[in-house]
């Protein structure tokens, strides 16, 4: 079994749900990402040009200091930790809404930064096409969400896909999640969770999902 796992995937795709309750079944530490407390977010989605550097600055030190404070205390009624997300998505949202200028210097920052952060064992990357995020992100209804537009999801969607085809010294595993829904229907949560149970070789693997 692994010791560290990531569930990452576009805005919108369920990477919360599914880690919380993966979590809460397998005795696992839970790192959840605290989004919300981020003032910048709700000004970005209004002003994207203005306020996309402090954004993404914000983001990169409290995602730094959440990893750092977790994994530098030990927790022995734990099995392994899952996380809803991986540092290095601060890399690929601020390459997607960054200026070259800015994103030159925010690289350097980062380089800084991500050295000090636990690789996870494996990402798993919950994948959604653009119709099904938006309708997702509509759903849960957080008002500074409901105008993104789905150019930008878009965008990130292929910033995650390319980086994560050149990891090749990580596990990565890509599943399509597109007909299913693992937070209503226990048959597709427990078939997702099948797939995070087992164990995979260094590189991508792509999973179509049951119902195609």
């Amino acid at each position: 079994m692994y010791n560290y796992i990531v569930i990452e995937g576009n805005i919108g795709a369920g990477k919360t749900s599914f880690a919380t309750r993966f979590s809460e079944e397998s005795n696992a530490r839970l790192i959840l990402e605290q989004f919300e407390e981020n003032s910048f977010l709700p000004k970005f989605y209004e002003d994207q040009a203005r306020y996309a550097f402090p954004l993404e600055l914000s983001f990169l030190a409290d995602r730094y200091q959440q990893l750092k404070t977790q994994f530098s205390a030990s927790d022995i009624f734990k099995s392994f930790t899952v996380a809803d997300y991986f540092i290095f998505k601060s890399l690929i949202f601020a390459s997607k809404n960054l200026e070259p200028l800015e994103f030159g210097l925010y690289s350097k920052l980062f380089a800084i930064v991500s050295s000090v952060v636990p690789k996870p064992d494996l990402i798993v990357y919950l994948y959604l096409n653009i119709d099904n995020l938006k309708k997702n992100i509509q759903k849960r209804g957080r008002p500074y969400e409901q105008n993104i537009q789905f150019e930008y999801l878009d965008k990130i969607q292929n910033g995650y896909i390319e980086f994560l085809r050149q990891q090749n010294d990580l596990r990565v595993l890509l599943i399509d999640t597109n007909g299913l829904d693992f937070v209503e229907r226990e048959d597709d949560y427990l078939w997702i969770k099948s797939l995070v149970m087992k164990e995979y070789p260094l590189g991508i693997h792509r999973i179509q999902n049951r119902t195609a």
